[in-house]
């Protein structure tokens, strides 16, 4: 993927890792549209940022999906990378989970559907433009899953299952398909405070670029980066020494 002279959609991209790749890739020359559930959010990364273009959408609506990708096809015609970054982390205890399914299905709604939804009704434009890329971006836990986070583990394993496939059906076009992988990032994500122990932000994302620069398709970083290699031996014992985290 070239990394200056697009035009880039980043969903969730007000905060964490996805603010983090857009403030990196104004710097490198790149027209860039973000998108997020909250506009206090958007209207604060604008203002780190004055170069963002922002659209408050819930991707876990399929209605905002569907008016998304309209707008960013009306507004921005020269679109020609996807990033599909959004996702929400929850903490359940399967056996004592008492909400509405409505609650617990916003992580289904958000970490899979709405990606590979709006993967599908971008794609044709992004074809059509010639040469660009999907950027989805999964989790270590998609490879050595956290029991105390089933649903958000089981969600990222379907989305890089996803993004396998994706590759595979764009062989022959020139769009790029790129997994990116993090491990524990020190962000919000599951709630303020829950990551402090992960990799900081600036330090991952740099490690991110790194891997774009060198063209890699599967990006991981620390224990990311070793789990997407683990044997089953290894993946059995990075779950059972996983499922010590507390839920």
């Amino acid at each position: 993927m070239k990394l200056e002279g697009n035009t880039i959609l980043i969903t969730g991209g007000a905060t964490g890792i996805g603010f983090a790749l857009a403030e990196r890739l104004v710097k490198l020359g790149n027209r860039v549209i973000v998108c997020g559930r909250r506009e206090d959010k958007l209207d604060e990364a604008r203002r780190k940022v004055p170069e963002l273009h922002t659209y408050v959408c819930d991707v876990g609506s399929e209605s905002d999906r569907i008016e998304l990708a309209e707008r960013v096809r009306h507004d921005f015609p020269e679109l020609n990378v996807l990033i599909n970054n959004a996702g929400i982390q929850q903490r359940i205890n399967l056996q004592k989970a008492q909400g509405s399914w409505s609650y617990y299905k916003q992580e289904i709604a958000i970490n899979v559907e709405a990606p590979i939804h709006l993967t599908m009704l971008l794609l044709p434009h992004l074809v059509e433009r010639g040469v660009g890329a999907v950027v989805n971006v999964t989790s270590g836990l998609a490879f050595t899953p956290m029991a105390a986070a089933p649903v958000y583990s089981a969600t990222k394993a379907a989305f890089h299952s996803f993004t396998v496939s994706l590759r595979h059906q764009l062989a022959a076009t020139k769009i790029e398909v790129i997994e990116i992988v993090p491990p524990a990032v020190n962000t919000d994500l599951g709630g303020a405070g829950v990551h402090t122990f992960g990799v900081p932000l600036e330090e991952f994302a740099d490690g991110v670029f790194r891997g774009l620069e060198q063209g890699l398709p599967e990006i991981g970083y620390g224990s990311s980066e070793k789990a997407m290699r683990m044997s089953r031996e290894e993946i059995d014992a990075a779950a059972q020494m996983l499922a010590r985290v507390p839920f």
